[in-house]
């Protein structure tokens, strides 16, 4: 290698030392910038932290809520005590069986200003002597001036003098608004424990109650977890508003004691019941005069339709009713029991119906005693219409 080589090279080398010197220090910027970045990132300042809404929890809301309504509508409650003659069988007086008094309790709420109040037929019936008592204590006379056991609704007249009695009614909700999860509170006096609240939801609505006393069936009642007890019959159930959207009625239980299932009547039945009690005494029900059964795969498969095929099978027509006059079949059986013909109702009016609970509502909800409907009925696989005039339900 030459003198010049040696020069070239040297030169070279300082200028590599150099460049590489000035890319350390651009270099050792950049992470230096990147990193007060990151830190700014992770550390803001407190202005820019964002500060929580003040709310209180839901369960502090829930409970003042429920709170404030009790306190609106518990003076409106009332418990009812129902004085009852029964005979003894086991003890009889000159071959008559010994009366003796029990004593039922049940609930209701007030109606009007005029000492009106509301609780179930069951509660009062019967009875030889009835009292309220509000939650301050007073108790009053009354008398039943309306009822309606087909509905399990009775109205009662305050007799005393209530002048001094502050009387707050309770407004009626629109039922048919109800859904399925909406919370709801029940107000009464279980087993005599007066002015006594419990809270639940309502599980399902349009339900179809039946009533050993009547034979027939309560229309579109709602269904609720809310505890109802002995003693609660008649009080009102209530939306978080504070409306009666239900009077309770009735529990679904193998022990007499709450098990989780409830029963009400709807709001709307006693919107259209109560002011026909209160001037007439009684509601007059109309009445088709059939009893039947929804259909299920046996008695498709035995009538010859589809194993699915919806409809109200007719188990048996009343005599000298409104159907037996019109031409309907009752049902007729084989030795074994199994359905061999009978008419098969599948619409009304046009509207089509899975099973009992559809007929019976439309017919409460839309017609009168007098009226004529429809009914589409399948007999032997013929589709015909019939033509029922509606006449009053019987009282037995």
């Amino acid at each position: 290698m030459n003198k010049k080589e040696k020069i070239l090279l040297s030169v070279i080398g300082i200028l590599l030392i150099t460049l590489g010197l000035n890319l350390l220090v651009d270099l050792g910027h950049f992470v230096a910038r990147s990193e007060s970045d990151l830190q700014l990132e992770k550390t803001p300042t407190i202005n820019e932290i964002p500060k929580p809404e003040s709310k209180p929890p839901d369960s502090v809301t829930s409970k003042n809520q429920l709170t404030i309504l009790f306190k609106r509508v518990e003076n409106s409650v009332v418990q009812i005590t129902s004085k009852v003659s029964e005979k003894n069988q086991f003890i009889t007086i000159n071959g008559d069986p010994m009366e003796r008094q029990s004593s039922r309790l049940g609930s209701g709420f007030v109606y009007d200003k005029d000492g009106r109040i509301i609780t179930n037929n069951h509660v009062v019936e019967n009875a030889d002597d009835i009292t309220v008592t509000f939650v301050d204590g007073n108790t009053y006379s009354v008398k039943v001036i309306g009822s309606d056991k087909f509905n399990d609704i009775a109205v009662l007249q305050i007799t005393d003098d209530f002048s001094d009695e502050d009387l707050v009614p309770l407004s009626l909700g629109d039922s048919s608004q109800l859904e399925v999860g909406q919370q709801v509170v029940a107000i009464g006096n279980p087993y005599g424990l007066s002015d006594t609240m419990t809270t639940g939801i309502i599980s399902q609505k349009g339900r179809l109650l039946p009533t050993q006393e009547s034979g027939f069936s309560i229309p579109n009642v709602i269904q609720t977890d809310a505890a109802i007890n002995p003693g609660n019959s008649g009080g009102p159930l209530l939306n978080m508003d504070g409306e009666i959207i239900g009077i309770n009625t009735a529990i679904q239980s193998m022990t007499g004691e709450f098990s989780g299932i409830g029963f009400a009547v709807p709001s709307n039945t006693v919107k259209k019941v109560v002011p026909e009690l209160i001037k007439n005494g009684k509601y007059a029900h109309p009445w088709l005069g059939i009893a039947g059964t929804n259909m299920t795969p046996d008695i498709s498969k035995s009538l010859g339709v589809p194993k699915n095929y919806k409809g109200i099978f007719v188990s048996k027509v009343i005599k000298d009713g409104p159907a037996d006059r019109a031409g309907i079949l009752e049902a007729t059986f084989n030795a074994n029991g199994e359905a061999k013909s009978g008419d098969i109702i599948i619409s009304i009016d046009g509207r089509s119906v899975r099973g009992m609970d559809d007929l019976i509502l439309y017919i409460s909800d839309n017609k009168e005693i007098g009226n004529k409907v429809q009914l589409t009925i399948n007999r032997n696989n013929e589709i015909i219409d019939v033509y029922v005039t509606l006449q009053e339900r019987p009282a037995n």
